[in-house]
Order: C-alpha cells, then structure tokens, then sequence
C-alpha cells in the first residue's frame, strides 16, 4: 500500500468512529452496516462494539479475498482493524449529545465522509462496505452509495425487530439517506475535473510547452476566428483542478493574448485519471 493510501484509510476510519461512538451508539441510532448490528449487540446484549466489528469483518473478508483480491483484503484489513480500534477507544468518551436528531444528522455527516474516505482510498472500512463492494464487482454500473443504502436499510428493519421503537427505526432512515448522500457526494466530487479549451495563435509552439513541461496530453485542433477572419488553433487539454492555477500561469506567460475556456467534467476515464466509484 501506498503511504497515501494507508494515512487516507486511517482517517477516514477515524473519522467514522466519531459518528459510531459519539453519536450513534449513545443515541441508540441504527443507519445500517456493522455499526448498526453493534449498536444493537451492545444495547441488547452487553457485547463490546470493537468486538462485533472485529468478529463480523474476519467473516466478510474470507468471502472477499476470494472475489475482490488480496490487494484489497490487505487495505480493508487496515481500515476495518483501524476502525474497530477507534470504536472501542472513542467508546469510553462522553457522547457529544443525546438527542436524537442532532445524533442523527452529525452522526450520520461523519459517517458518511469517512466511509467515503476510505473508499477513495481503494480500501473499506470492512463490514457492509465489502458486501457493496462483492455485489458492484458483478454489477459494476450501479453506485457503491445506493448499495450501501440497499444492504443497510435491511439492518434498520432488523433494529426496529430488536428495539421495538419505530423512532429510532426512522431516525436510522434519516441517518441512512444522508451518509448515501454523503458518500456519493465525496466520490462525485472527487471524479470532477476540468476541460480547458484554449484558442491561440500559437497552437503547435504553445501544445509542445504543455505537453514538455506537465504530464497532461494535449489535441491540437485547426480553426479560424469568426470575427477577425485569421487562422487560430484551438488546444483542448483535461486537467485537475488543483492544476489549473499553475497551467493558467504557464499559458498566459508564454502568450498573453490566449483566450481559455474552462468546462467542468463530472467524469474523466484514462490516463492519469482515476475513476472513484
């Protein structure tokens, strides 16, 4: 594993423990995934929440290594061990509220940002994550968001069997819609880029600097200005947007009379482009 890979799964482990231990579990709040079937064993039987997460994630993970391979049973090994870890220390501090909406919401905020974390980080945080995951290696065109929201809406209707409360059954449904929303809000997110349109005169010399000086390629298109009449070249190039800053800079400084035209993608697929899912 990379060492971007390994800091971007312990945080977003982190980051779902908050939700779990701080939120959900003091407020008996059932959203799904393993932190649901932990919230009920540790209400109705008592049993440690790191221990249900361990316990069910040993189980998951056998299926996985067989379908989804050892590189990804290796980052989810990290990120479920982590996150039973957080769960349990984050367990003995005091709930940051009770109540039941303010769990929810927050509760459900986090959740959803950290799972989503751990996905851009090709890992899971084990449990339902690995379920979703088995179910899109066949199904590969469905969002790894709405089946989450498939398999957890499942564990909420086991809630209400187990605490009789049709409440806390219906918070968890809140709860449920907004971290789907919120995990695929962060992946959408990171799958956006930008398209720079960029008409010069200097095509051929301008395509040459870009394509010597960053890792993106360049197509170079013949064109003539409507109004002036004259030859231009127009040069269309995908990029990042933390890249825009110092491509502007480089294109301005080599013509100043450029004339760039930036369009957001919400999905670019090939070289030098990962797509999250």
């Amino acid at each position: 594993m990379k060492l971007k890979s390994i800091i971007l799964t312990l945080v977003g482990s982190f980051i779902t423990a908050i939700g779990v231990s701080m939120f959900y579990l003091p407020a008996k709040i059932v959203s799904g995934g393993v932190s649901g079937v932990a919230t009920v064993c540790f209400h109705s039987f008592g049993i440690a929440p790191g221990l249900t997460y361990g316990v069910l994630n040993v189980v998951l993970l056998v299926l996985a290594v067989f379908v989804l391979g050892k590189d990804f049973v290796a980052k989810t090994l990290l990120g479920a061990g982590s996150l039973s870890l957080f769960v349990q220390l984050l367990s003995y501090l005091p709930p940051v509220t009770s109540e039941p909406v303010l769990a929810t919401v927050f509760g459900s905020v986090f959740y959803g940002f950290g799972i989503g974390t751990t996905l851009l980080a090709g890992a899971s945080t084990g449990g339902t994550d690995i379920v979703a995951r088995l179910f899109q290696h066949f199904k590969p065109s469905i969002a790894i968001g709405r089946l989450l929201m498939v398999v957890d809406g499942i564990i909420i209707f086991l809630s209400l069997v187990a605490f009789r409360q049709i409440d806390l059954s219906l918070y968890g449904i809140i709860a449920l819609a907004i971290s789907t929303f919120a995990v695929d809000f962060l992946i959408s997110k990171m799958n956006i880029s930008k398209l720079a349109f960029i008409i010069t005169s200097k095509g051929e010399e301008l395509s040459r600097l870009l394509v010597s000086t960053s890792p993106r390629g360049v197509t170079l298109i013949d064109g003539k200005g409507c109004y002036t009449g004259e030859d231009r070249q127009l040069l269309i190039c995908a990029l990042k947007n933390s890249e825009i800053p110092a491509f502007q800079k480089k294109v301005e400084d080599f013509d100043p009379g450029v004339f760039i035209i930036y369009s957001e993608s919400q999905q670019i697929v090939g070289n030098g482009f990962y797509v999250y899912r």
